[in-house]
């Protein structure tokens, strides 16, 4: 029997997440609601992004090898007050950019990936409107697979 692929082997390569995450934000620079909240992100945002998500997704650990961790995404968003509109836009302009670069759309693979872009993107919105970062550095990366989340989602007290 063979193996099943992380989802990062099954979309293909650390170039298909940097081509995604490059011409999504290239589209979110351009969209008049998200263009002011990253008007100002770093040339480097879109790779972090990009190397960030393989990681979860089963990549190599180019993003904790970079320096990053769980809680140093999560501290991207802190004070933002992000919104949910804002959330929506977000996921749409994602899914939009995933569908026009050709990434994989069998039902089990964007069902495991919009799962992830849901759960990950509503968390941003909740950790936005806090003003100090709740996680500790030493907690480890998400892994995302094929499967469901843990159970209901309950925020950590600071």
């Amino acid at each position: 029997m063979k193996s099943v692929p992380t989802l990062y082997e099954w979309a293909g390569d650390l170039a298909t997440f940097e081509k995604l995450f490059k011409t999504f934000y290239e589209k979110v620079l351009r969209d008049e609601l998200l263009g002011e909240v990253f008007r100002n992100m770093s040339p480097e945002h879109q790779t972090h992004v990009a190397h960030f998500v393989a990681e979860v997704f089963g990549g190599e650990k180019l993003y904790t090898q970079e320096g990053g961790s769980h809680a140093t995404m999560v501290g991207k968003h802190i004070g933002k007050m992000l919104t949910e509109e804002k959330r929506q836009r977000w996921v749409h302009l994602l899914m939009q950019t995933a569908d026009e670069i050709g990434l994989k759309s069998d039902p089990e693979f964007r069902s495991a990936f919009v799962g992830y872009i849901e759960w990950g993107s509503r968390i941003a919105v909740i950790n936005s409107q806090l003003a100090e970062n709740p996680m500790q550095h030493t907690e480890p990366m998400p892994k995302w697979g094929w499967g469901e989340t843990g159970g209901p989602y309950i925020p950590k007290e600071n």
